[in-house]
């Protein structure tokens, strides 16, 4: 996922993209300069300033990416499922793909929690990550009512505690560096889920 793969046939807007999503996981956003992108990315500073407004405008792209990336998971995950249990499940089971993929220095954590404790809190990134986080509990929620029944409100609250249990899963799992964490909170909601 973060390992650019540069070809004469991706567009600079790509190439600036990917360098800028490995460097940002790595490094982070703000010692993450203008110069080490263009370089990585292989193209002119020009080519940053005509694809992107700033860098700011390239943040809000990485992290919108980074949410795409994790939607496109997801929705591998719920083609699998075949009962609202697995459909809930296949949230967690998204988030444990998103932990195993081939990170040049190795997980981390969660590159969108990473981003967010660097950015001010009025900046558009944090809307970006604020919304990532607001659906993925929405999708829990829709999950939870096929198996409450009509029950929104019950739901919601589950939902919310689920997605409690799996942002601490991601962090200590980024702090670990090992996916085990969310996998065990996989097993912990796949138990409340049975209590329902």
């Amino acid at each position: 996922m973060n390992k650019p793969n540069f070809d004469s046939q991706q567009s600079a807007h790509a190439r600036l993209l990917n360098a800028a999503a490995v460097l940002f996981y790595n490094d982070g956003i703000a010692a993450t300069g203008i110069d080490a992108i263009v370089k990585r990315a292989g193209v002119a500073k020009k080519s940053l300033y005509n694809n992107f407004a700033s860098k700011a405008d390239l943040v809000v792209a990485y992290l919108e990416a980074r949410h795409a990336e994790w939607l496109e998971l997801y929705a591998e995950r719920l083609s699998q499922a075949k009962t609202p249990e697995e459909k809930v499940l296949a949230i967690f089971l998204a988030y444990e793909d998103h932990a195993e993929h081939a990170y040049e220095r190795g997980f981390r954590g969660c590159g969108l929690l990473n981003a967010a404790a660097e950015l001010d809190a009025d900046d558009p990134g944090r809307q970006v990550v604020r919304q990532h986080k607001k659906e993925v509990e929405a999708l829990l929620a829709n999950h939870v009512a096929e198996c409450t029944g009509a029950d929104t409100v019950r739901a919601s609250q589950i939902a919310q505690h689920l997605a409690f249990l799996l942002e601490g899963a991601m962090v200590r799992a980024g702090l670990e560096r090992s996916s085990e964490y969310v996998r065990h909170a996989r097993s912990i909601a796949a138990a409340i889920l049975e209590s329902l």
